[in-house]
């Protein structure tokens, strides 16, 4: 069989064509062309129809495109707990719920609702394990923290951008809007065969967003309410084990010993409310706690639960934990009531060790007891997770006094503080920052950019929530620190979120309070918002000021001026970053250079002065350091020759940057790149031409705003249509 890559090279080369020249007939770029003709990305039937009409091969690649075979699609991600051999009982449950799973049924939603501790969760995953060969595109678990007290639960938004991540969603496509996340998550889903478990689940609104409409993919949700605002949904409510299953299970965890009589076993499932919870805790600490079955009970009797939050039903859950909690050894105990000060359920080993004190190995000693006492779980990637329960307890009844918990919490705020400092340093080496304590110190997770990348890509939730209770001025630091990764990832809610709370802990220092404002006047600007965007600056400006610190505000008036020129006020636009040039020149300070060269290029173009916006463009290009501002600077180099009229020169020099932004893996800079070459080709009447690119663009980021990215502002003029409310 011809291998369609390499004859696609033979063919194009003995018509006498060039990469680059096959790249602009064909309208995809260099780059891609070079990975189809090599054999490292398969190419699809448009693009062999493209050769074929190009080199008049009448039919012959098109037909060899669709002998090709299929690459065998990946399983997706198994996400689901690992089987436990002690799930018990709950048969009609299970056998029911396999029946709405499967693919005769209609039903695309599936609510398990029940007390908590009554094994809703264990039911799901039993579930989604006995389906899992129904749905290879993934089975995916997911907590929404609905009933977490002190935590906030999780929103529609958010768990769609995790669900995307998940289901192997370039960052780059995700959207910033909630509205265009949830729309991308149902179409995702809607192509898949999915099955997602929603847990934990507070109100019907924190997941109706998300549910698919259409398609095979399904959703197990589990909640301690019975949401019957899913109408559609299928319902089943679940109570505690019966006597006799609840007896099984805590037979099944003693596995076989005969130290307990079948009465004191009976009693003591009784006493745990014949919650499966409570009746795990109960045979652990008998098998590894020391203690007989008959003084076990006697403590199991007398204990009663102090969970305010938690109803009637579920004492028995509370009285398990404070027994378990009370044999605990006391370096245990005390370990488990500090790790309540973390505002997540979900941890890294090293924050473990912050919120301790302790080194590695005595803090591992310590979480291998909480293990055994099911009060915590580790994973393989060393994360130490409590269930939300446990950390109730733990945060009501076992956390140490304040002149203990306190410290403890200064301690993991550092730590957070130091790992993002250090994260954004190499996430964004060039970048000009104030000075931190120097004292901050933390082991980090990572060792490079990409590692640093991923350690913020999971952490950062808790550092939104971390900025929700420190108010000293390591709220603004962390805010400050994340900034850069927000930018990148276009999180912009959460960057405005975390930047808000920093602008309460800046109150009475005056240049802090204009690090905050400049960060959310920049967040402003690129979801659109320019008036905002321009106000938060002026008043950055004034408290930089006020501080008597220069650096500050050259840095806001730079600011302003690109918020003010999306405002079409360029002359005053102009005036600004010129002014910003010369002092950012003058001190040294490189990357600010580029990045207002690149405005002043910007404003120039504007004004139809494109020899000088030329200059300055090709300047920043030449002196960006960084992969990513060689792009940027290529781009706006790129829309100066758009808008000189130099195509050929324009159509290049965007080729170049949507493949150097392939290789930077930044799908914001590469889609603006296709979208000046879609502008290009529709300029010039290839209309069809124009819908190829714009289509490639949207591939690699769906959500370009065009108040502030020329090229998407130029498309809209070309077509006379919203782009923000269409797809290519």
């Amino acid at each position: 069989m011809v291998e369609l890559g390499p004859e696609l090279r033979r063919r194009r080369e003995s018509a006498g064509y060039s990469l680059d020249k096959m790249a602009k007939l064909v309208h995809f770029t260099k780059g891609h062309l070079s990975k189809v003709e090599t054999g490292r990305t398969q190419a699809n039937r448009e693009l062999a129809a493209a050769y074929d009409h190009v080199l008049d091969a009448n039919g012959e690649l098109i037909a060899i495109a669709d002998a090709q075979p299929a690459r065998r699609k990946p399983r997706g991600l198994m996400g689901l707990p690992a089987h436990t051999p002690h799930f018990v009982g709950r048969g009609p449950e299970l056998t029911a719920l396999s029946a709405v799973l499967g693919e005769r049924q209609n039903i695309k939603v599936a609510v398990i609702s029940g007390m908590a501790g009554s094994g809703k969760t264990a039911l799901a995953v039993a579930a989604a394990r006995t389906a899992a060969d129904s749905f290879p595109d993934g089975c995916l678990l997911f907590d929404l923290r609905g009933h977490s007290p002190g935590m906030h639960a999780q929103s529609p938004a958010e768990t769609a951008y995790h669900l995307l991540q998940s289901l192997d969603t370039t960052h780059d496509l995700i959207p910033a809007d909630p509205d265009g996340r949830v729309n991308l998550l149902r179409d995702t889903l809607r192509n898949r065969d999915v099955l997602v478990v929603l847990d934990n689940v507070r109100h019907a609104g924190q997941v109706r967003p998300l549910l698919p409409a259409e398609g095979r993919s399904r959703v197990i949700i589990t909640s301690r309410w019975r949401l019957p605002a899913l109408d559609d949904a299928w319902h089943l409510d679940i109570d505690a084990l019966s006597p006799p299953e609840a007896l099984r299970l805590f037979q099944s965890l003693m596995r076989g010993t005969t130290t307990v009589d079948e009465p004191d076993a009976a009693a003591i499932v009784a006493h745990c409310g014949h919650l499966p919870l409570a009746i795990r805790i109960a045979a652990a600490r008998i098998l590894r706690g020391g203690w007989s079955a008959r003084r076990f009970l006697q403590r199991l009797a007398d204990r009663s639960t102090k969970l305010a939050y938690l109803e009637e039903t579920e004492r028995g859950v509370s009285a398990a934990l404070a027994i378990t909690c009370d044999l605990l050894p006391p370096q245990q105990r005390e370990l488990l009531g500090l790790m309540a000060n973390h505002p997540s359920t979900s941890m890294p080993v090293p924050s473990v060790q912050a919120v301790a004190g302790l080194g590695p190995g005595d803090t591992d000693l310590l979480l291998d007891g909480l293990h055994e006492a099911h009060l915590v779980s580790r994973s393989g990637d060393e994360q130490v997770h409590l269930h939300d329960l446990v950390h109730t307890y733990a945060m009501q009844h076992v956390r140490p006094a304040d002149e203990v918990s306190r410290p403890a919490f200064d301690r993991l705020t550092d730590h957070y503080l130091a790992a993002a400092i250090a994260a954004d340093k190499l996430l964004e080496p060039a970048r000009h920052r104030p000075a931190i304590e120097a004292s901050l110190h933390s082991e980090h997770p990572f060792e490079d950019a990409a590692g640093a990348l991923a350690w913020m890509r999971s952490q950062w939730p808790t550092l939104v929530r971390l900025t929700d209770l420190v108010t000293d001025q390591r709220c603004w630091q962390l805010a400050l620190a994340v900034r850069g990764f927000f930018f990148q990832e276009k999180l912009y809610d959460s960057w405005i979120h975390m930047h808000l709370a920093a602008l309460t802990a800046a109150a009475g220092d005056p240049a802090a309070t204009g690090r905050v404002l400049n960060g959310i006047g920049m967040a402003r600007l690129e979801m659109g918002q320019v008036a905002e965007s321009v106000e938060c600056h002026e008043r950055a400006l004034a408290s930089f000021v006020e501080a008597g610190d220069k650096p500050g505000a050259i840095d806001a008036s730079a600011s302003l001026a690109w918020a003010r020129m999306h405002q079409d006020e360029v002359l005053a636009a102009l005036e600004g970053l010129t002014a910003a040039l010369a002092e950012y020149r003058r001190s040294g300070r490189d990357r600010n250079t580029v990045i207002t060269l690149r405005g002043v290029a910007f404003a120039l173009t504007c004004l139809d002065r494109f020899d000088e916006a030329r200059a300055h463009a090709t300047e920043a290009r030449r002196s960006a350091s960084a992969p990513i501002d060689v792009v940027r600077g290529i781009n706006c180099l790129a829309w100066v020759e758009y808008r000189a009229g130099a195509a050929a020169r324009a159509r290049d020099l965007y080729a170049e940057a949507a493949d150097l932004a392939e290789l930077a893996d930044n799908g914001y800079e590469r889609a603006r790149a296709l979208t000046g070459l879609g502008n290009l080709a529709e300029r010039a009447g290839d209309h069809d031409g124009a819908a190829v690119w714009w289509a490639q663009a949207a591939e690699h980021y769906a959500d370009l705003v065009p108040v502030v990215v020329w090229e998407a502002r130029a498309r809209e003029e070309l077509t006379g249509r919203d782009i923000r409310n269409q797809l290519a």
